[in-house]
């Protein structure tokens, strides 16, 4: 499930309706975990498909997605920090890239082509289409509407994200299955329950179908009731299984705020409950200013022996999370964290080095990462590029070079906009050689995308480049 901005009013339409069917089609089971409305911080890897706990069905025979491993499966990367929709983002058109309609001899299965020559028709109207489907959804369910936050606007392009995604990999189960699952364990926080899914597929069928009317026909449609209802029930049965090993939330009381700069803070709190996580995730946090409204931080430490979390905050401009926890938050005040995710992490059956590059407020999972290997005694040669605008805006230099004090494997470079003119990606290209390194960036959107392409062209090959999920970064940290 999926949150866009609602801007019409009621609308109507019949094609959930043909022939006969309507939310019957969408069947899920009716007792599962509850998983969220909202398509998250994804981070997509290699991985199979979770088999249905035990005593729960599976989604009705007839109504699989016919998803096939592709020979190459690809990844989607991601966590960290980086602007946010509040900084005046482009809609929703704007932002999700064009699809390409499937062509013939593309090796697609004809439920994949159909759904990406559908994807394709509505990419260039994609916020009528999610206005549409959410007034639908609010007008048909209006029960659902308490699950979602009172503005929606940081919300409109992720329920086409989540869609051109899911169309992108239809093919590739991997991958596909990999998504979805961390999407309904993260989905849990939000109280919808696996009863809302039908709500959401007639409503996305209705939109779908009146916006990609010159695609749409009777065969078209039945594959995207195929694969909504394998995709529903994929992340039914993931946050199922998470329901039995982790709560949908912590809360989690703050007991410092180091205000750094004007606009940056770093925030200690604890958690009401273990919390377990690893170097290089980040979670989602809520506060209690703005309920139900959720925002992606990076962990800026590794796991501590007494349990605390220090998260790096940016206050932006129109951002009502990032703001509250600067310049509101203080000692005492509670706040809701989500499960921990990413695949940043490191990997430590290597031995080969790591070479990192924080921009901003990215700098947090890289200094998480450099405590990981710090505190299990490796001896793996790091090296940390620490970007920023000016000397005033490396707020946290002072512990790395601590630890670049104490540890001869560690080599921290400041890179600073304004003294060099030379961005942080371009700055790698003239230090040493990196080819047998892992990479690991962490920032700004555009940083991200100037990064990878620096690191390929110095050897590094993709499938060792970590990065946050570019796609993400629009609504990281507002």
């Amino acid at each position: 499930m999926f949150e866009a901005r609602h801007t019409m009013d009621a609308p109507t339409t019949t094609s959930a309706g043909n022939d006969g069917a309507g939310s019957s089609w969408f069947t899920s089971p009716s007792k599962a975990a509850p998983v969220e409305p909202a398509a998250e911080h994804p981070v997509v890897g290699p991985g199979g498909r979770q088999e249905p706990p035990q005593g729960r069905p599976p989604a009705p025979e007839g109504t699989q997605a016919r998803i096939r491993p592709t020979e190459e499966p690809t990844g989607l990367q991601g966590p960290a920090q980086g602007p946010s929709a509040g900084q005046h983002a482009p809609a929703a058109a704007q932002r999700i890239p064009p699809q390409r309609a499937a062509q013939p001899g593309s090796g697609a299965s004809p439920d994949a082509a159909r759904i990406q020559n559908t994807m394709a028709e509505v990419g260039p109207v994609a916020d009528k289409v999610t206005s549409y489907f959410y007034a639908l959804l609010f007008v048909r369910h209006p029960e659902l509407r308490s699950l979602f936050p009172a503005a929606m606007d940081t919300q409109r392009d992720r329920l086409l994200k989540a869609l051109l995604t899911a169309a992108e990999h239809i093919d590739n189960t991997p991958v596909l299955v990999e998504y979805l699952q961390n999407l309904g364990r993260g989905h849990r926080k939000y109280g919808t329950r696996p009863e809302h899914y039908p709500a959401v597929g007639e409503c996305l069928i209705g939109a779908l179908s009146k916006y990609a009317a010159a695609v749409w026909d009777p065969e078209t449609e039945a594959a995207w009731v195929r694969a909504y209802t394998t995709m529903s029930q994929v992340m039914i049965d993931a946050a199922s299984v998470d329901e039995l090993r982790a709560p949908a939330w912590w809360h989690a009381q703050v007991v410092a705020h180091d205000l750094r700069t004007p606009d940056v803070a770093v925030l200690t709190v604890r958690p009401d409950q273990p919390y377990p996580f690893l170097a290089g995730q980040y979670t989602s946090v809520e506060t209690p200013w703005w309920p139900r409204v959720w925002r992606h931080y990076s962990f800026a430490s590794a796991p501590r022996s007494d349990g605390l979390l220090t998260f790096h905050v940016k206050a932006v401009p129109a951002g009502w999370v990032s703001n509250a926890l600067v310049h509101r938050a203080r000692p005492g005040d509670v706040i809701r964290l989500g499960p921990p995710v990413g695949s940043m992490t490191v990997d430590h059956t290597k031995d080969n080095g790591l070479l990192c590059l924080g921009g901003g407020t990215g700098i947090a999972p890289i200094k998480a990462l450099v405590e990981d290997i710090a505190e299990r005694g490796a001896r793996r040669p790091v090296e940390v590029f620490y970007g920023a605008r000016t000397d005033y805006d490396l707020y946290d230099i002072d512990p790395l070079l601590r630890l670049q004090q104490s540890h001869p494997w560690l080599s921290v470079r400041t890179i600073v906009d304004q003294q060099a003119h030379l961005q942080l990606p371009d700055a790698i290209r003239t230090y040493g050689s990196w080819s047998e390194y892992d990479a690991y960036l962490s920032g700004p959107p555009g940083m991200i995308r100037n990064g990878v392409h620096a690191l390929r062209d110095v050897g590094i090959p993709a499938h060792r480049i970590r990065h946050d999920s570019v796609e993400e970064l629009v609504v990281v940290g507002d």
